[in-house]
């Protein structure tokens, strides 16, 4: 045990808010024991019921922003919890002001998963394959990416567990599920992804495969513990990425993806690109844009490259084909 460890062993134990799923505790705890490293002091996960667990109804349909998120800010608020741990794609784009965002960690894998029979890979699916997902967004792109290459799929609306989804793949019901490569990576299931499916074919979520770790604002000095885990590159492209999201005035349910990469350069050059995608989720339309700019360091340059390239995208048409939009 540290020094560190040892002096401060005799404080309470912090509590981090979850939700249940067996996703968000796997996640949830890889975040608790890096703050046990970095403090000494115990973390306990409190487990709490979201809305979006317990509704059976399609994100769209009850509204998708904020639906995984609130209850655990209202743990925060009423002090029954120190600190939450979100999906950051699940996060509404408005940061309440006593509540403060004092990480995001290194992100991983944001690309989306197909899941299928048989080992198919996307370009394999038989014509016909019933493909499930709960996205409008992912509905966009698949059938945008089956129009253009001359197959025919049908996109069917599931909800549900990692369990539940991949469990209609095996069952039969379904040819293939199209699932997060993060979320399979945290529970150990990665294996069973049939393909990777590249941003060039299908962009993420704004904010795929990142974590927030949200605190109240007043506690200035748990938020600066937790701003340790804080990884600049990936604050800087969830920035940028929901930044997009919000001046397209779109719900983390709208048929919205976006990806900010920073490109390899030389020693002290990096410069970002922005990708953003809106579609009807037929796939029949898609306007998909990029830019490309210097790594946005400061919060604001980050938000100024999503704002720019959400102008050029409803300057393209955009706004008319999000069927969600943002209360």
């Amino acid at each position: 045990m540290t020094e560190r460890a040892q002096s401060t062993s005799t404080e309470r134990a912090l509590r981090l808010g979850t939700r249940r799923s067996k996703l968000a505790m796997a996640q949830s705890g890889h975040v608790a024991e890096a703050v046990r490293r970095l403090t000494g002091r115990p973390v306990e996960l409190v487990e709490i019921t979201t809305y979006g667990d317990t509704s059976r109804e399609h994100l769209a349909q009850i509204g998708g922003t904020g639906v995984f998120v609130t209850a655990l800010r209202e743990a925060l608020l009423a002090g029954e919890v120190d600190f939450a741990v979100h999906s950051l794609k699940d996060l509404p784009t408005a940061q309440p002001d006593d509540l403060v965002l004092a990480a995001v960690p290194l992100r991983e894998d944001p690309r989306d998963v197909l899941v299928a029979r048989d080992g198919l890979t996307l370009d394999r699916l038989p014509d016909g394959a019933r493909v499930g997902t709960g996205s409008p967004r992912r509905m966009a792109q698949l059938n945008a990416y089956a129009r253009d290459h001359g197959l025919r799929i049908e996109t069917v609306a599931i909800r549900g567990n990692v369990d539940t989804r991949i469990g209609y793949v095996r069952s039969g019901e379904l040819d293939a599920v199209v699932l997060a490569a993060a979320g399979l990576n945290r529970i150990g299931r990665i294996d069973e992804a049939t393909d990777f499916l590249p941003a060039d074919t299908v962009l993420p979520a704004p904010g795929q495969g990142a974590l927030a770790i949200e605190c109240p604002a007043a506690d200035a000095a748990l938020a600066a513990a937790l701003a340790q885990l804080d990884h600049e590159h990936t604050r800087a492209a969830v920035t940028a990425e929901r930044s997009l999201l919000a001046a397209l005035e779109a719900g983390c349910s709208a048929p919205v993806g976006a990806l900010a990469e920073v490109l390899p350069g030389g020693e002290d050059v990096h410069e970002m690109r922005l990708r953003g995608v809106v579609g009807t989720t037929d796939g029949s339309t898609l306007v998909q844009l990029s830019t490309t700019g210097p790594v946005p360091t400061p919060h604001d340059g980050a938000v100024a490259l999503g704002r720019e390239l959400a102008a050029e995208m409803l300057a393209k048409g955009a706004a008319g084909l999000m069927g969600e939009r943002a209360l």
